[in-house]
């Protein structure tokens, strides 16, 4: 039986606001992050990230309190990721509340961070964030960056993803930086080269601005899971809405009336 594809809204946060920008820039305020997880869980979402988007960059501690208000808040899955370095992070944000992590520029610097984190906690804890950006002077071939999308490692995409799921991940959110907020759609060709060489779940990020870009990320790109941001943070659809166009597409979703 297939099991039901996700659907995951997600909260860029920034000093305790939700914000949402183009190609990891131009950064708008979308509102108070506890508020907006709520709606969404009463719309039927399946999960909720949480991502402090400058956490790394500006080498600060993520913002446990707001973790612990959506936690308190909301009884969904929540993951949880920005500024993670080590398992001392980790355990602060499962006490926080958090059902799982997301692991991206600590795991580029130190590999075995993420094999450590897999064996003390479990795959199913440890999400693998992979930001992308495609090589210009290469076809099919995409470069990881860091630092929320800052700083470029030089390492291949398709070979990062593949290394971390020997490494214990539980799954890759991977993000296409190109079509970050730009609501072309996802980049279904990254997805695919991605998800049809690992086992584990691959959760498409990066460009939803239709039903039609929701569905297309599950059936050309081979995703397990869609995330979307502005899609959701300005009410232009309901989590309820996209569920039944992806159930009208013959995909398995757990629908709110279930």
């Amino acid at each position: 039986m297939p099991v039901a594809k996700r659907i995951i809204p997600c909260l860029d946060v920034d000093r305790g606001r939700v914000v949402k920008g183009i190609n990891f820039k131009n950064i708008v305020d979308a509102g108070d992050p506890v508020t907006i997880a709520r709606r969404y869980e009463e719309e039927g979402a399946d999960e909720i990230t949480m991502l402090d988007i400058t956490a790394s960059s500006e080498n600060r501690e993520i913002v446990y309190k707001t973790v612990e208000k959506i936690a308190g808040e909301v009884f969904i899955p929540l993951t949880v990721g920005g500024g993670i370095r080590n398992i001392s992070d980790i355990k602060t944000l499962l006490r926080s509340g958090a059902d799982k992590v997301s692991i991206n520029t600590a795991a580029v610097e130190n590999p075995d961070f993420v094999k450590e984190a897999a064996d003390k906690f479990g795959s199913q804890c440890i999400v693998a964030a992979v930001d992308s950006k495609k090589r210009i002077d290469e076809n099919d071939s995409w470069e990881v960056f860091t630092y929320g999308g800052r700083r470029s490692t030089g390492k291949d995409v398709l070979a990062w993803c593949c290394e971390l799921e020997e490494f214990g991940a539980g799954e890759i959110l991977l993000t296409s930086m190109d079509r970050d907020g730009t609501r072309d759609g996802y980049d279904n060709e990254l997805n695919k080269s991605i998800s049809s060489s690992i086992n584990i779940p691959v959760i498409a990020s990066g460009g939803a601005g239709s039903l039609e870009h929701l569905v297309d990320g599950i059936i050309l790109g081979g995703a397990e899971a869609v995330l979307a941001a502005s899609v959701f943070h300005f009410s232009e659809y309901s989590i309820e809405q996209v569920k039944h166009s992806l159930s009208r597409a013959g995909i398995k979703v757990r629908l709110i009336n279930n």
